[in-house]
Protein backbone atom coordinates (compact mmCIF):
# COMPACT_ATOMS: atom_id res chain seq x y z
CA UNK A 1 0.00 0.00 0.00
CA UNK A 2 2.98 2.58 0.65
CA UNK A 3 3.90 1.76 -2.97
CA UNK A 4 0.13 2.70 -4.14
CA UNK A 5 -0.17 -1.02 -4.72
CA UNK A 6 -3.36 -3.25 -3.39
CA UNK A 7 -3.65 -4.40 -0.12
CA UNK A 8 -4.13 -7.97 -1.88
CA UNK A 9 -1.87 -9.56 -4.46
CA UNK A 10 -5.46 -9.86 -6.53
CA UNK A 11 -6.73 -6.50 -5.88
CA UNK A 12 -9.59 -5.26 -5.86
CA UNK A 13 -11.83 -5.66 -8.84
CA UNK A 14 -9.73 -8.41 -10.72
CA UNK A 15 -10.73 -11.83 -8.35
CA UNK A 16 -13.73 -14.29 -8.58
CA UNK A 17 -16.87 -12.55 -8.97
CA UNK A 18 -18.09 -15.24 -6.10
CA UNK A 19 -15.70 -14.24 -3.65
CA UNK A 20 -15.20 -10.83 -1.22
CA UNK A 21 -12.32 -9.03 -2.96
CA UNK A 22 -9.33 -8.97 -1.06
CA UNK A 23 -8.39 -4.86 -1.29
CA UNK A 24 -11.98 -2.79 -0.49
CA UNK A 25 -11.31 -0.85 -3.60
CA UNK A 26 -11.68 2.90 -2.05
CA UNK A 27 -8.31 3.98 -3.14
CA UNK A 28 -8.55 2.84 -7.08
CA UNK A 29 -7.08 5.70 -8.95
CA UNK A 30 -5.52 6.93 -6.32
CA UNK A 31 -1.81 7.34 -5.25
CA UNK A 32 0.20 6.39 -2.70
CA UNK A 33 -0.20 9.83 -1.73
CA UNK A 34 3.30 10.09 1.10
CA UNK A 35 1.44 6.86 3.00
CA UNK A 36 3.71 5.94 5.66
CA UNK A 37 1.99 3.11 8.32
CA UNK A 38 4.02 2.83 11.82
CA UNK A 39 3.51 0.13 14.52
CA UNK A 40 4.02 0.18 17.74
CA UNK A 41 3.19 -2.50 20.68
CA UNK A 42 1.16 -1.41 23.78
CA UNK A 43 1.96 -3.24 27.38
CA UNK A 44 -1.32 -5.72 26.93
CA UNK A 45 0.97 -7.20 24.37
CA UNK A 46 3.07 -8.31 27.18
CA UNK A 47 1.10 -8.50 30.48
CA UNK A 48 -2.75 -8.63 30.93
CA UNK A 49 -4.57 -6.66 33.61
CA UNK A 50 -3.37 -8.95 36.38
CA UNK A 51 0.42 -9.24 35.12
CA UNK A 52 0.16 -12.56 33.30
CA UNK A 53 2.34 -13.42 30.82
CA UNK A 54 0.05 -13.34 27.53
CA UNK A 55 2.18 -14.43 24.71
CA UNK A 56 5.66 -15.89 26.25
CA UNK A 57 7.01 -11.76 25.83
CA UNK A 58 6.63 -10.96 29.21
CA UNK A 59 10.30 -10.91 29.69
CA UNK A 60 11.39 -8.68 26.70
CA UNK A 61 8.80 -6.14 28.21
CA UNK A 62 10.38 -2.48 28.06
CA UNK A 63 10.74 -1.39 31.03
CA UNK A 64 9.17 1.92 30.88
CA UNK A 65 6.03 0.46 28.87
CA UNK A 66 3.14 0.68 30.97
CA UNK A 67 0.11 2.69 31.49
CA UNK A 68 0.71 6.12 31.43
CA UNK A 69 -0.39 7.77 35.24
CA UNK A 70 -3.17 9.51 35.57
CA UNK A 71 -2.28 12.86 35.29
CA UNK A 72 -3.91 15.83 37.12
CA UNK A 73 -7.17 17.31 35.06
CA UNK A 74 -7.14 13.85 33.00
CA UNK A 75 -10.44 13.05 32.08
CA UNK A 76 -10.27 9.49 30.20
CA UNK A 77 -12.28 7.96 28.25
CA UNK A 78 -11.55 4.33 28.04
CA UNK A 79 -13.17 3.82 24.90
CA UNK A 80 -10.35 6.09 23.73
CA UNK A 81 -7.75 5.29 25.60
CA UNK A 82 -4.67 2.28 25.81
CA UNK A 83 -4.31 -0.54 23.38
CA UNK A 84 -2.42 -3.57 22.72
CA UNK A 85 -0.86 -2.85 19.24
CA UNK A 86 -1.20 1.24 17.44
CA UNK A 87 -1.48 1.63 14.04
CA UNK A 88 -0.69 4.81 12.72
CA UNK A 89 -1.19 6.05 8.96
CA UNK A 90 0.01 8.78 7.86
CA UNK A 91 -0.83 10.07 4.32
CA UNK A 92 -1.06 13.47 2.30
CA UNK A 93 -4.66 11.99 1.03
CA UNK A 94 -7.18 11.44 4.14
CA UNK A 95 -8.72 8.42 1.96
CA UNK A 96 -5.76 7.03 1.31
CA UNK A 97 -4.74 6.24 5.14
CA UNK A 98 -8.05 5.30 5.64
CA UNK A 99 -8.15 2.72 3.11
CA UNK A 100 -4.79 1.68 4.69
CA UNK A 101 -6.40 1.17 8.00
CA UNK A 102 -9.54 -0.47 7.13
CA UNK A 103 -7.82 -3.36 5.08
CA UNK A 104 -5.18 -4.00 7.86
CA UNK A 105 -8.38 -4.14 10.32
CA UNK A 106 -10.13 -6.26 7.79
CA UNK A 107 -7.04 -8.67 7.33
CA UNK A 108 -6.74 -9.04 10.96
CA UNK A 109 -10.41 -9.64 11.67
CA UNK A 110 -10.63 -12.82 13.61
CA UNK A 111 -7.63 -12.45 15.23
CA UNK A 112 -7.65 -8.11 16.07
CA UNK A 113 -10.23 -5.99 16.47
CA UNK A 114 -10.16 -2.36 16.72
CA UNK A 115 -10.28 -1.22 20.19
CA UNK A 116 -10.46 3.25 19.12
CA UNK A 117 -9.57 4.89 16.18
CA UNK A 118 -8.60 9.02 15.39
CA UNK A 119 -8.44 10.53 12.30
CA UNK A 120 -6.78 13.63 12.16
CA UNK A 121 -6.07 16.42 9.55
CA UNK A 122 -3.38 19.42 9.00
CA UNK A 123 -0.37 17.79 11.14
CA UNK A 124 0.41 20.71 14.42
CA UNK A 125 4.37 20.20 14.11
CA UNK A 126 6.81 20.83 11.96
CA UNK A 127 9.47 18.07 11.31
CA UNK A 128 11.54 19.33 9.15
CA UNK A 129 13.15 22.82 8.48
CA UNK A 130 11.65 23.02 5.07
CA UNK A 131 8.18 23.29 6.30
CA UNK A 132 6.44 26.54 7.82
CA UNK A 133 4.85 26.01 11.01
CA UNK A 134 1.27 24.71 11.18
CA UNK A 135 -1.24 26.11 13.47
CA UNK A 136 -3.39 24.30 15.88
CA UNK A 137 -7.44 25.18 16.20
CA UNK A 138 -6.55 27.87 19.15
CA UNK A 139 -4.99 29.51 16.02
CA UNK A 140 -1.89 29.95 16.92
CA UNK A 141 1.45 28.56 15.58
CA UNK A 142 1.92 25.00 17.42
CA UNK A 143 5.19 23.28 17.07
CA UNK A 144 7.99 26.13 16.44
CA UNK A 145 10.56 24.34 19.06
CA UNK A 146 9.73 20.62 17.91
CA UNK A 147 12.73 18.25 17.24
CA UNK A 148 13.64 18.75 13.23
CA UNK A 149 15.00 15.75 11.30
CA UNK A 150 18.14 17.77 10.49
CA UNK A 151 18.69 17.88 14.07
CA UNK A 152 20.67 14.60 13.70
CA UNK A 153 22.40 14.83 17.14
CA UNK A 154 19.08 15.61 19.41
CA UNK A 155 17.23 12.99 17.45
CA UNK A 156 19.51 10.52 18.24
CA UNK A 157 19.79 11.91 21.94
CA UNK A 158 15.79 12.53 22.18
CA UNK A 159 13.81 9.97 19.89
CA UNK A 160 15.94 6.56 18.90
CA UNK A 161 16.21 4.14 21.79
CA UNK A 162 19.56 3.47 21.81
CA UNK A 163 21.29 0.01 22.32
CA UNK A 164 21.78 -0.98 25.68
CA UNK A 165 19.64 1.49 27.04
CA UNK A 166 17.28 -1.42 28.61
CA UNK A 167 19.14 -4.96 28.37
CA UNK A 168 16.11 -7.05 28.27
CA UNK A 169 14.40 -4.76 25.33
CA UNK A 170 17.32 -4.73 23.61
CA UNK A 171 14.99 -5.38 20.14
CA UNK A 172 13.70 -1.70 20.78
CA UNK A 173 16.97 -0.53 19.85
CA UNK A 174 16.52 1.92 17.20
CA UNK A 175 12.96 2.50 17.82
CA UNK A 176 11.29 5.14 19.62
CA UNK A 177 8.67 5.55 22.60
CA UNK A 178 5.02 6.53 20.62
CA UNK A 179 2.57 8.70 23.25
CA UNK A 180 -0.75 9.29 22.47
CA UNK A 181 -2.84 11.93 24.20
CA UNK A 182 -6.09 13.52 22.61
CA UNK A 183 -6.48 17.00 23.72
CA UNK A 184 -10.27 18.29 23.45
CA UNK A 185 -10.21 21.85 23.38
CA UNK A 186 -12.89 24.21 25.23
CA UNK A 187 -13.10 26.03 21.48
CA UNK A 188 -16.37 28.42 22.64
CA UNK A 189 -14.66 29.36 25.86
CA UNK A 190 -11.65 29.89 24.39
CA UNK A 191 -13.03 32.03 21.18
CA UNK A 192 -14.16 34.23 24.26
CA UNK A 193 -10.95 35.22 25.53
CA UNK A 194 -9.03 38.75 24.29
CA UNK A 195 -6.25 38.55 22.09
CA UNK A 196 -3.96 39.82 24.63
CA UNK A 197 -4.81 36.71 27.50
CA UNK A 198 -4.44 33.84 24.54
CA UNK A 199 -1.29 35.37 24.06
CA UNK A 200 0.03 35.30 28.02
CA UNK A 201 -1.69 31.59 28.04
CA UNK A 202 0.77 30.56 25.10
CA UNK A 203 3.59 32.75 25.48
CA UNK A 204 3.68 33.95 21.77
CA UNK A 205 2.30 35.63 19.39
CA UNK A 206 -0.50 34.96 17.34
CA UNK A 207 0.28 36.58 14.57
CA UNK A 208 4.08 35.56 13.71
CA UNK A 209 4.69 33.09 16.52
CA UNK A 210 7.74 35.03 18.39
CA UNK A 211 7.49 34.45 21.97
CA UNK A 212 6.82 38.00 23.92
CA UNK A 213 10.17 38.34 24.67
CA UNK A 214 10.33 39.58 20.66
CA UNK A 215 12.12 38.71 17.84
CA UNK A 216 11.16 36.50 15.41
CA UNK A 217 9.84 32.62 15.63
CA UNK A 218 12.51 30.79 16.07
CA UNK A 219 13.88 33.64 18.07
CA UNK A 220 14.84 32.00 21.79
CA UNK A 221 12.38 32.95 24.59
CA UNK A 222 13.71 35.45 26.89
CA UNK A 223 12.17 34.20 30.41
CA UNK A 224 13.67 36.66 32.39
CA UNK A 225 12.71 39.69 30.58
CA UNK A 226 10.18 41.83 32.99
CA UNK A 227 7.09 42.92 31.77
CA UNK A 228 4.55 45.27 33.72
CA UNK A 229 3.71 42.96 36.14
CA UNK A 230 5.62 40.41 36.39
CA UNK A 231 8.23 38.51 33.16
CA UNK A 232 6.56 39.76 29.71
CA UNK A 233 6.24 35.58 29.38
CA UNK A 234 4.19 34.44 32.06
CA UNK A 235 5.98 31.62 34.33
CA UNK A 236 2.56 29.96 33.94
CA UNK A 237 2.76 30.20 29.68
CA UNK A 238 2.74 27.20 27.91
CA UNK A 239 5.98 27.19 25.90
CA UNK A 240 8.00 28.23 29.36
CA UNK A 241 6.44 25.22 30.80
CA UNK A 242 7.83 22.85 28.33
CA UNK A 243 10.76 24.27 27.21
CA UNK A 244 13.39 22.54 27.84
CA UNK A 245 15.18 24.68 30.26
CA UNK A 246 13.08 23.77 32.60
CA UNK A 247 12.69 19.95 31.94
CA UNK A 248 16.48 18.81 32.12
CA UNK A 249 16.81 19.38 28.90
CA UNK A 250 14.29 17.16 27.38
CA UNK A 251 12.82 17.58 24.14
CA UNK A 252 10.58 15.15 22.43
CA UNK A 253 9.66 15.18 17.93
CA UNK A 254 5.92 15.65 17.85
CA UNK A 255 3.55 14.50 15.08
CA UNK A 256 0.02 15.80 16.33
CA UNK A 257 -2.73 16.50 14.42
CA UNK A 258 -5.84 18.44 14.20
CA UNK A 259 -9.21 16.67 15.08
CA UNK A 260 -13.21 17.79 14.61
CA UNK A 261 -15.67 15.12 15.50
CA UNK A 262 -18.49 16.45 14.97
CA UNK A 263 -20.58 18.10 17.83
CA UNK A 264 -21.02 17.13 21.85
CA UNK A 265 -23.91 16.75 23.47
CA UNK A 266 -23.84 20.73 24.55
CA UNK A 267 -23.64 21.44 21.22
CA UNK A 268 -20.14 22.80 21.28
CA UNK A 269 -17.28 21.19 18.69
CA UNK A 270 -16.24 17.77 19.56
CA UNK A 271 -12.68 19.05 18.70
CA UNK A 272 -8.94 19.49 19.71
CA UNK A 273 -5.51 18.49 19.16
CA UNK A 274 -4.29 14.59 18.45
CA UNK A 275 -1.20 14.83 20.12
CA UNK A 276 1.78 12.48 19.36
CA UNK A 277 5.18 12.44 19.95
CA UNK A 278 8.34 10.31 19.90
CA UNK A 279 10.82 10.27 22.67
CA UNK A 280 13.09 8.07 23.95
CA UNK A 281 12.44 7.29 27.32
CA UNK A 282 8.58 8.34 28.32
CA UNK A 283 10.04 8.16 32.27
CA UNK A 284 12.19 11.10 31.19
CA UNK A 285 10.76 12.51 28.37
CA UNK A 286 7.00 13.06 28.86
CA UNK A 287 5.69 12.44 31.94
CA UNK A 288 7.40 14.57 33.82
CA UNK A 289 6.92 17.02 31.59
CA UNK A 290 2.91 16.55 30.99
CA UNK A 291 3.15 16.45 35.36
CA UNK A 292 4.19 20.13 35.25
CA UNK A 293 1.68 21.15 32.37
CA UNK A 294 -1.19 19.78 33.80
CA UNK A 295 -0.36 21.25 37.43
CA UNK A 296 0.94 24.80 35.95
CA UNK A 297 0.05 25.76 32.31
CA UNK A 298 -2.60 28.20 32.38
CA UNK A 299 -3.61 26.87 28.62
CA UNK A 300 -5.04 23.63 30.49
CA UNK A 301 -7.98 25.62 31.70
CA UNK A 302 -9.12 25.49 27.92
CA UNK A 303 -7.49 21.84 27.37
CA UNK A 304 -9.31 18.20 28.41
CA UNK A 305 -7.46 14.92 28.18
CA UNK A 306 -9.60 12.40 27.09
CA UNK A 307 -7.69 10.02 25.52
CA UNK A 308 -4.30 8.48 26.70
CA UNK A 309 -2.17 5.53 25.75
CA UNK A 310 1.68 4.59 25.16
CA UNK A 311 3.25 1.94 22.57
CA UNK A 312 6.88 0.53 21.88
CA UNK A 313 7.53 1.29 18.03
CA UNK A 314 10.39 -1.31 16.84
CA UNK A 315 13.02 -0.21 14.40
CA UNK A 316 12.18 0.26 10.57
CA UNK A 317 12.04 -3.22 8.40
CA UNK A 318 14.44 -4.08 6.14
CA UNK A 319 13.79 -5.83 2.56
CA UNK A 320 12.96 -9.73 3.68
CA UNK A 321 11.66 -8.87 7.14
CA UNK A 322 8.73 -8.30 8.98
CA UNK A 323 7.84 -5.69 11.27
CA UNK A 324 8.47 -6.42 15.01
CA UNK A 325 11.03 -9.27 13.96
CA UNK A 326 13.63 -8.04 16.04
CA UNK A 327 11.02 -8.41 19.42
CA UNK A 328 9.07 -11.81 18.02
CA UNK A 329 12.19 -13.86 16.24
Amino acid sequence: MVRGLSAGEIGPTEGSTNLPPDDTGEAIGLSASGLTITFGFGPGLFRDDDGKDRFGLADRQPKALRTLPHFPADVLDPEKSYGDLCVQACADDPQVAVHAIRNLARIGFGTVAVRWSQLGFGRTSTTSTSQSTPRNLFGFKDGTANIKSEETKDVEEHVWVASGADPRAEWLAGGSYLVARRFNMNIEIWDRQTLGDQEDFIGRTKDTGAPLSGGTEFTEPDFTMPGSTGHIIPDDSHIRLVHPDFNNGARMLRRGYNFVDGSNPIGGLDAGLFFIAYVTDPDTHFIPIQNTMAKSDALMEYLKVTGSALFAVPPGIGPGEYVGQSLFA
